[in-house]
């Protein structure tokens, strides 16, 4: 490092001139060649002229006296130096060149330290001259390696990447800070963090994955920056299998993430629907030392209730009160909106007068309109008018997604002249209505069967500056499957990627559901595989749809195969898709396999329809097999047992099974004496067809007895 007295030794002007001036005879007069230079290695060699010999030393002038000002500068400023102080030149930094930068830089870092040169490097590259000079940014690097300071060469590298980004030349600067260290530099995994953090940034995820492994296989040990800036990168993108496998090595290596990235890995998951996944991530952290905070477990809770999971997310409540955290106005909006989406909207009311009487945390506008939405969906729109009136005398203003989820409930039930008069009040309150609102009315039209006056509305959308989105879309490719024209619902949806909108998953479900109830399934096997190339997760609903395609089409094979791989990727079947495939399974007679899917229903607490309850139990009594079906129907409740004898017994009757369906008439009087006329009667009048006497006598016999 340059000492105090050397830089008495020099005399510089105090006012800001520009390098060539520098050069006047007075002053030079007064200068002494302290530093030596190198500009052999910095400055392109020449021609020996005379005329070179005085251009060469004019340039190492230049040079010294830069040098000079640089140590004044950095010398005068007495503070600690633990980062390179900022310089204050008196000098034009256009009129220095890019190759007398570099010798000043280069000779600094020889004769004053690398913390000076550094100085200087940072003070060049504030102007846009130097800034994406890489050579800078090498000579730099190369000299603080030759001090042996590798930590500061592994800054300037660290700055050259930050700035090149800035220019769209990362990869040029990635490049460059791996070649470095085939010049001596030992890369450090601040190195690494600082191109995955730019890299990521920019959502490059792909560079910032192949700077990871290159840099790993070069010695570099990430840490946990490193995978969580992986993990965040992939989440940011949509990635969740992949940032499974980094979180995954994260957790393999004792690594934990903190709160905030906490957070963002469980909206990520529970938005592309792996939310049982992501709690067992979450559990794990917890056992590592992450402390939950009310943020963290408010998301968790949110990603349980949009599965349907009330029950868990009433669980995890209790779970973050007893850690001591009481739940905020979002997570008890959370569950109400969770409550309402179930359809248990009492419940939700509960909690939301709990909330009203809360000393703390009263509702907002989000409460009142997930409240709201509960009773438009169960079509009590008195109660969702009265919660309007309540939240306006309370002082909070309704907004458009409140005033949008009344009017949808009113469209629901046909009610379009409330549903005009509230986006005609909404414009009044200063909200404009949006693309969800009119999303809204022309869904109702369209289910009304008023699909001119949902036209005629979409039209309007345009002239209030507005634009069809995918919704849109939907709902127009809805509309004209459920009327079995698909060459228009494909219209639309060719209409939509044409606009420049990505179809989403509940498109492709559209079509899909339509190709299948019209057997079509070539069609909706290339939709399905369509979807998935492109990333999209097919929902519980694309898989039905699929699996009764198949079985309408008689390939229960191909059916189960779809069964097992909607297993495996976690998307959980539920009656209705069970009882696709056993129905499906029986119309082959394969019953044993039918069988097995009834009782891993049941064992899993889902309730089977009485179709499914039905052919199944029908479906052995044809092979009179009665006992089976009859284990078949005791998993049943009472009341469900009961109401499928009923129908099983009309169902053998008029099949001329009567021996078949005097036994269950036998078995429904055990469990229910009183008896069921119509199925009484139907069962006497086919006894009497048949000239069975004796089976309607038997069973008199017994009515009587339970009378008696």
């Amino acid at each position: 490092m340059v000492s105090r007295l050397l830089l008495h030794r020099f005399h510089v002007l105090p006012h800001k001139l520009p390098a060539s001036s520098i050069l006047s005879s007075v002053f030079l007069s007064q200068l002494h060649p302290t530093f030596s230079l190198r500009p052999h290695c910095y400055i392109h060699d020449e021609p020996s002229t005379s005329s070179s010999s005085q251009s060469q030393s004019h340039s190492q002038s230049v040079v010294r006296t830069i040098c000079s000002l640089v140590c004044q500068s950095y010398y005068q400023q007495t503070h600690v130096r633990f980062t390179p102080p900022k310089l204050h030149l008196p000098l034009d930094s256009e009129s220095l060149t890019h190759d007398q930068a570099i010798t000043v830089v280069a000779s600094l870092a020889d004769e004053a330290g690398s913390m000076v040169a550094l100085s200087f490097l940072y003070w060049a590259i504030g102007f846009p001259k130097f800034r994406h000079f890489m050579r800078l940014y090498i000579v730099s690097a190369t000299a603080l390696i030759g001090n042996k300071n590798l930590e500061r060469a592994n800054e300037v590298m660290q700055c050259m990447v930050m700035n090149f980004a800035e220019n769209g030349k990362l990869k040029e600067a990635v490049n460059m800070v791996v070649e470095m260290q085939n010049q001596g530099l030992v890369l450090s995994t601040q190195t690494l963090n600082c191109v995955l953090d730019v890299a990521v940034g920019m959502g490059l995820v792909e560079i910032a994955e192949n700077m990871f492994v290159e840099m790993c296989q070069r010695g570099v040990s990430p840490d946990c920056v490193s995978f969580k800036l992986m993990v965040v990168a992939c989440c940011n993108m949509g990635r969740v299998l992949e940032a499974e496998r980094w979180l995954n090595a994260m957790v393999e290596r004792g690594f934990i993430v903190d709160n905030a990235t906490c957070t963002l890995i469980i909206d990520a998951f529970c938005q592309k629907g792996y939310v049982n996944r992501v709690v067992g991530y979450f559990w794990k952290m917890v056992e590592m030392g992450l402390a939950p905070n009310v943020i963290n477990f408010t998301a968790l809770i949110n990603g349980l209730c949009k599965q349907g999971s009330i029950k868990q997310a009433f669980e995890l409540l209790e779970e973050m009160v007893r850690r001591g955290w009481k739940p905020n106005v979002y997570t008890h909006t959370t569950l109400i909106d969770g409550l309402c989406k179930k359809g248990w909207t009492e419940k939700a009311f509960r909690l939301f007068l709990k909330l009203v009487r809360s000393d703390g945390y009263k509702p907002n506008v989000h409460t009142y309109t997930a409240m709201i939405n509960g009773y438009c969906k169960e079509d009590k729109l008195n109660r969702a008018e009265m919660l309007l009136s309540r939240m306006q005398e309370q002082g909070l203003v309704p907004n458009t997604n409140t005033y949008t989820t009344l009017i949808d409930g009113h469209c629901k039930v046909g009610n379009f002249v409330r549903a005009y008069e509230l986006m005609d009040l909404m414009g009044k309150e200063g909200f404009s209505p949006n693309i969800y609102t009119y999303n809204a009315i022309i869904d109702g039209l369209c289910k009304k069967g008023s699909l001119d006056e949902a036209y005629r509305l979409l039209n309007k959308v345009s002239v209030h500056g507005l634009q069809a989105d995918g919704v849109t879309y939907t709902i127009l490719m809805s509309v004209h499957c459920r009327q079995a024209d698909t060459n228009r619902s494909l219209v639309f949806f060719n209409k939509m990627l044409k606009v420049g909108f990505t179809p989403d998953i509940h498109s492709y479900t559209t079509l899909i559901s339509a190709f299948c109830r019209q057997k079509q399934m070539k069609e909706s096997e290339r939709l399905f595989e369509e979807a998935v190339s492109l990333g999209l997760i097919p929902t519980k609903k694309t898989y039905t749809s699929m699996i009764c395609g198949y079985c309408r089409y008689g390939n229960t094979s191909l059916a189960v195969k779809l069964f097992q791989r909607m297993s495996n990727h976690g998307c959980a079947p539920d009656s209705i898709t069970y009882g696709a495939l056993i129905s499906g399974l029986c119309k082959e007679s394969k019953l044993d396999d039918a069988r097995n899917l009834y009782d891993a229903m049941m064992d899993k607490g889902l309730s089977p329809c009485e179709v499914t309850r039905l052919t199944l139990a029908y479906e052995y009594c044809k092979k009179d097999d009665s006992s089976t079906a009859i284990n078949v129907l005791d998993r049943l409740e009472k009341r469900q047992w009961i109401r499928t004898v009923n129908t099983l017994v009309r169902k053998l009757c008029s099949e001329g099974k009567l021996d078949m369906a005097a036994l269950f008439f036998h078995k429904l009087l055990d469990k229910e004496p009183n008896v069921n006329r119509v199925t009484l009667l139907g069962f006497m009048n086919k006894c009497y067809e048949s000239n069975k006497y004796g089976l309607v006598s038997e069973l008199s016999e017994r009515i009587c007895e339970g009378i008696g």
